[in-house]
């Protein structure tokens, strides 16, 4: 089992008792979980934050800590003779326990009795976002199922996050690794795709080039002709001479830690004129918004800036047009870029999602925007040493909005709707990398992908 050194879990259950200062906390691992059959199952994945404290990989473990008695256990149960034969044997849970440097486990039953024996008020528990965890949840705390999500303690939550959005050089080391996987992966691509092909065999090809580097994939990939489509997982559709193809996705390490890239390359061999135009206000943008990275600064004026950017380059092409300051104020752009710049990246691709954007990328002070395209940025706060972040830009013609904005006259004054007709299938254009901030700026994370327009070509050349 791939775990860091026993110091670093001890460290780092330390430095959570230390911020809590009270209490007990519970962490649920993740069970299997079933496709069509009990014993059918999905591919097994830890919860994170159980990873990021106790580090074991494998179904059908908790975990507690109790804060006031300094008191740390694992509950777990030993495969069965039974279990033995169909997966194999494993090491007893009291030996992996000690790997991490946990002394005590008891049998899974016991845990129910544990927290029995303390009042409610003093049991912290995160977040549950599978079902059964959250049934488990209400049957021993006596708390109704549809209250569990409201009856989080918001002291852990934020612990965890304080904790887990600050890096440390083997973390880092991880994500290297998980980054350059991931540019094996869009390489592979890059070369491979051939007008004719379909988007499912890149797929396929995208999830054999995780598993052969000893990876797996980080989240769902997206690989379409249809790039406007923000978040697009079907993949019937045939690459064809002329279109563009998005590839966004990435691979986790052995040790779970996420990479995220994306690319957009032409079908055929160069992209069209005003393809290329369009890629290098994207490119220009992305290398706005990195070259702004630092500690102290917050995400969403890189964010604003990456858009503003944006609009001064489509009003170069006629698609923009009045005060572009104004425009952007306004949200004129996000007909163009409806999502966010980035995201917080390290366990989880985006980094600690299940505890809530709410306390991951903003603060009590500082609160999420619900204006459309902002409401879409998942990290707003200032950036700190040891962050890990994506940078993704984009530039999307989705002919829904398009009709519903012109329909409405909307943002007319910044928007030339005439010239934006000819734009109408288009598609979308987006280009992604991770940094890594350091305390003078940011560093990328893994070996550089091209992303360079003349280099995209030169490899779909080859």
């Amino acid at each position: 089992m791939n775990t860091f050194s026993k110091e670093t879990y001890i460290g780092r259950r330390k430095r959570l008792k230390e911020k809590i200062g009270s209490g007990i906390l519970l962490f649920l691992g993740n069970e299997e979980s079933s496709s069509n059959f009990k014993d059918n199952w999905y591919p097994f994945r830890q919860d994170s934050s159980f990873l990021y404290f106790f580090g074991l990989d494998m179904p059908g473990l908790a975990a507690i800590i109790d804060v006031d008695q300094d008191l740390e256990i694992i509950f777990g149960d030993n495969l069965t003779t039974l279990e033995v034969i169909w997966q194999g044997a494993h090491p007893p849970i009291s030996e992996l326990a000690e790997a991490v440097g946990i002394q005590i486990t008891q049998a899974k039953n016991e845990l129910p009795k544990f927290l029995a024996k303390h009042p409610i008020q003093k049991i912290h528990f995160l977040p549950p976002y599978r079902p059964e965890n959250s049934l488990k949840l209400a049957e021993w705390l006596s708390i109704p199922n549809p209250e569990i999500p409201s009856r989080a303690s918001v002291d852990f939550i934020k612990a965890v996050v304080a904790l887990r959005s600050i890096k440390s050089e083997e973390e880092i080391r991880e994500i290297h690794k998980a980054v350059n996987i991931s540019v094996s992966m869009h390489k592979r691509t890059m070369k491979e795709a051939k007008p004719g092909m379909k988007e499912y065999q890149l797929l396929g090809l995208v999830n054999g080039e995780a598993l052969a580097l000893g990876g797996h994939l980080s989240f769902p990939p997206i690989i379409t002709i249809n790039g406007q489509i923000l978040h697009n997982h079907n993949y019937s559709n045939t690459l064809t001479e002329g279109k563009m193809l998005l590839g966004d996705f990435g691979a986790e390490s052995a040790m779970r830690y996420a990479g995220d890239i994306t690319r957009t390359f032409p079908v055929g061999v160069e992209f069209s004129s005003s393809q290329k135009e369009i890629y290098q206000i994207v490119f220009h943008a992305y290398q706005a918004a990195v070259a702004a990275l630092k500690p102290g600064i917050r995400f969403k004026d890189v964010h604003l800036l990456a858009c503003k950017r944006l609009a001064e380059g489509l009003k170069e092409l006629g698609l923009m047009k009045g005060n572009l300051d104004d425009a952007v104020e306004k949200g004129a752009h996000a007909l163009f870029f409806q999502c966010g710049l980035g995201h917080m990246m390290g366990l989880d691709v985006h980094d600690m999602e299940d505890l809530g954007e709410e306390y991951v990328g903003y603060t009590d002070a500082f609160k999420k925007s619900k204006e459309f395209g902002l409401r879409s940025l998942r990290l707003g706060k200032e950036l700190e040493s040891g962050f890990v972040i994506t940078i993704e830009p984009g530039i999307y013609f989705i002919p829904q909005l398009i009709d519903q904005w012109q329909a409405e006259n909307l943002h007319s004054e910044y928007i030339n709707y005439e010239k934006l007709a000819q734009y109408r299938n288009f598609g979308g254009i987006r280009v992604e990398d991770g940094y890594w901030i350091t305390d003078s700026g940011s560093q990328i994370l893994g070996d550089p992908l091209e992303i360079e327009l003349a280099d995209v070509e030169r490899i779909r050349g080859k």
